[in-house]
């Protein structure tokens, strides 16, 4: 059998999740078909040689170990490591900018800039939403008026993304393997956002997350892709997940959960063998 590096943050507290369970779960189906070793993302240089495929998983926010972290990425293409996913997505495994280039690209998104210069790109509104483009799991983010927005963003560095705030009816992601539909999890109650239920997807629904799948150029991996339904129905672009998306499979049915296990053993085996 193939010998997989899992790496995961079992310690890492994320609120109103448990990291640590969903990938102590997954990690019981795939030693099913793979050799396992499982490792603390800041560990990984010490186990990386061993491993056929490296699964980079439910590792937290990378800016906690940013410099083992960037270690990682060059070393993937020093020592050509195989990863799962690849690191040469377009989204939030290359950070935060492609919302910006997707923006730009008129893409149906939340706008988002990181220059006051180009304030004239969003719509006009009472309350704005900065963040670290480096940022995940809403570290750092702040709700920030019009008239304060020149104390909150640098313009030089260009380090912040700047959003207007959008009173959405509710979330909802739609999960992917491969560019596979997997599943559709949302939240009714936007103030309880990690009581996820299930998702009925509509045709209209998977044409909107299907076109950010096929603009990321990834073969072979896990994606998520995070929308708002807005007060007028539409959907929008919040985030698409393509570093180590948490997938809430413990929220699952039993037979949604075990196929999406047993398609994700198809896809490791076809990142195996490219």
């Amino acid at each position: 059998m193939k010998t997989l590096l899992f790496v995961t943050d079992l310690y890492y507290e994320a609120k109103g999740r448990n990291y640590y369970e969903e990938d102590l779960f997954l990690t019981s189906k795939l030693r099913e078909a793979f050799n396992l070793v499982i490792c603390h993302p800041e560990d990984i240089e010490a186990f990386e040689d061993i491993a056929d495929l490296i699964v980079f998983r439910n590792a937290g926010p990378v800016s906690n170990f940013k410099d083992k972290y960037e270690a990682f990425r060059k070393r993937i293409v020093s020592k050509r490591l195989k990863t799962y996913n690849a690191f040469n997505g377009k989204a939030d495994v290359n950070g935060k900018e492609y919302l910006i280039e997707l923006t730009n690209a008129h893409f149906p998104i939340i706008p988002t800039i990181d220059t006051l210069d180009s304030l004239h790109k969003l719509p006009d509104v009472d309350m704005y939403i900065v963040k670290p483009k480096d940022g995940a799991d809403s570290i750092g983010m702040e709700f920030v008026t019009k008239d304060d927005l020149n104390k909150k963003v640098d313009a030089k560095s260009k380090n912040t993304l700047i959003q207007p705030f959008i009173n959405f009816e509710y979330e909802v992601s739609f999960y992917y393997i491969d560019k596979e539909f997997q599943y559709a999890l949302y939240a009714p109650d936007k103030d309880k956002r990690w009581e996820l239920k299930n998702y009925v997807a509509t045709e209209e629904d998977l044409a909107f997350a299907k076109r950010f799948i096929e603009w990321n150029n990834i073969d072979w991996g896990i994606q998520r892709v995070d929308a708002c339904r807005t007060k007028q129905g539409e959907l929008l672009l919040v985030e698409l997940e393509d570093l180590n998306p948490y997938l809430s499979l413990l929220e699952l049915s039993e037979d949604t959960r075990q196929r999406f296990v047993e398609f994700m053993k198809k896809s490791l085996e076809k990142s195996l063998q490219d």
